[in-house]
């Protein structure tokens, strides 16, 4: 079974760093693990909008299970400076290899299928752009302002990479005024070395700190796997690293093996286990929480703004009586 060599144009592998790497057992989903095979009329339409405007999408890219659901009510998770990843987390179905050049009608691009799909809220990410000096933040605050001049009333996630040394980088995107900073975590400490090798996991915590600092009422969201080998306890104080930079939002959803060369699934955490998780990232004081099965970073991310915008307004209720 060939499952690396899923390529771009059909020229070169589609994760190179991993075609030498022995083959992990693919292990059978659970029951609870089930979706519906996308196709209806709005999927459909959906797609050719992403298509007419040349667009990446995450939800294609990284093999979401949830595509047929998000794409059937018009929700997509614009993948912006192309499909090319710098890097090669061991988990992720995103293409490794050396990026093009950035796309100068890509902001404007994106605001056209905003506009078109009638979007209440939208959810733009990327691909890290190691190559580039500033890791691409003056798009990601390109494509904000963008959207902003044609859809003034949706409202804006961005779930940006990690900058590391880029200096400046974080604070071009925060002073574009997105209305959700999400950066992920992706997995505990310990995993790091094997899982997401190029990145730092106390710079990431210390990221969605500076965030507050510069905009303290920005909302900002993390979001982790789990089935790649963490302990309970490693998760919970995973949790307490997140509230330390103020994080008002997480979501923890079940890692899925993408091919036979990325990383295995240890585990397939229960639905009971998820709720248990979620119990306690409540008490710890994370304003939302999003813990199942599937749940990833963008999903139901519009109605999941609405909720986040409402348990702060009952918090500062509560603290005003």
């Amino acid at each position: 079974m060939v499952t690396v060599v899923d390529t771009l144009g059909g020229k070169r592998p589609r994760h190179p760093e991993k075609a030498n790497r022995p083959d992990t057992p693919v292990a059978r989903k659970p029951e609870w693990i089930r979706v519906k095979a996308p196709g209806s009329p709005v999927y459909n339409e959906t797609q050719q909008i992403v298509r007419d405007n040349k667009l990446v999408t995450v939800c294609e890219e990284a093999s979401c299970p949830n595509i047929g659901e998000c794409w059937s009510k018009r929700h997509s998770t614009f993948m912006i400076m192309g499909e090319v990843c710098t890097r090669a987390c061991a988990f992720c179905n995103v293409a490794t290899g050396k990026p093009l050049p950035l796309d100068p009608e890509e902001p404007e691009n994106v605001a056209n299928a905003v506009e078109k799909l009638g979007l209440l809220h939208v959810v733009v990410t990327s691909v890290d752009r190691d190559d580039l000096a500033d890791g691409g933040a003056e798009h990601f605050a390109a494509t904000i302002r963008a959207i902003r001049a044609r859809s003034p009333q949706t409202t804006i996630e961005v779930l940006t990479p990690d900058f590391l040394r880029k200096e400046g980088a974080l604070e071009t995107v925060v002073a574009a005024k997105p209305d959700v900073y999400n950066h992920n975590l992706e997995t505990v400490p310990r995993n790091y070395l094997t899982v997401r090798p190029g990145a730092r996991y106390f710079h990431s915590i210390r990221l969605l700190q500076r965030v507050k600092e510069l905009d303290p009422e920005m909302f900002t969201k993390s979001g982790i796997m789990v089935g790649l080998g963490e302990e309970r306890n490693e998760v919970l104080q995973l949790m307490d690293d997140l509230r330390s930079a103020d994080v008002d939002f997480l979501t923890i959803g079940q890692y899925l093996q993408p091919t036979r060369k990325h990383h295995e699934v240890s585990n397939f955490v229960t639905p009971e286990e998820f709720k248990s998780y979620e119990t306690v990232a409540y008490t710890k004081g994370f304003l939302m929480v999003s813990a199942s099965p599937l749940t990833r970073s963008s999903h139901h991310a519009g109605e999941d703004f609405a909720r986040l915008k409402a348990a702060r307004a009952a918090k500062a209720a509560n603290r005003a009586d």
